[in-house]
């Protein structure tokens, strides 16, 4: 396994659209397993493949250090292509980013989600959650269409942000390991 290069706001690849994985092979599972390195050094619940420059759609998700011990099965796992395709209620809670180091903001999204997905051998999942689980998906999912947290601010709380964010893209706030 080897750790990947973490893309920070300002970089152009932040902002692009995945597009979908084809080829489930051992160069996928490799790549997913570098994911998995990644955010677990570098302390994050989620990681999207273009937080690490690569527009596959596929993201790795591992909720075990924010859940109840008598939650089974949140070792970390592997979406690739997902696609959330219901919706409900309403929460707001706040959110960091591997990608915008040192920001913390409220994040308004729905509190139960439902997304359909492949496992990394290929195979179609279908998943309804809620809680952490459902709000880390739905994060890691907004970097496959080109979305970051801060996209749901207001341009009054974004220009709040303006000189932190403006560091970040500049390399002057240091960021992970």
């Amino acid at each position: 396994m080897a750790l990947l290069d973490l893309k920070y706001y300002g970089d152009p690849i932040l902002r692009k659209e995945t597009h979908s994985v084809k080829e489930f092979d051992s160069e996928l599972e490799r790549f997913a397993q570098d994911m998995i390195e990644t955010m677990t050094t570098n302390i994050g619940v989620g990681l999207a493949a273009p937080q690490v420059d690569d527009l596959r759609s596929l993201i790795i998700i591992d909720v075990s250090s924010e859940e109840d011990e008598e939650e089974e099965n949140l070792e970390p796992f592997i979406l690739v292509n997902p696609d959330i395709i219901e919706l409900s209620g309403n929460c707001v809670i706040e959110e960091g980013c591997l990608s915008i180091p040192e920001v913390r903001v409220e994040v308004e999204r729905p509190e139960e989600i439902r997304v359909i997905y492949q496992d990394i051998k290929g195979n179609k999942k279908d998943l309804k959650c809620d809680g952490i689980l459902a709000r880390v998906i739905q994060h890691e999912v907004d970097h496959l269409r080109g979305r970051l947290m801060i996209d749901y601010l207001s341009s009054v709380k974004r220009d709040l942000l303006k000189s932190k964010l403006q560091k970040i893209s500049r390399g002057e706030i240091p960021a992970g390991v």
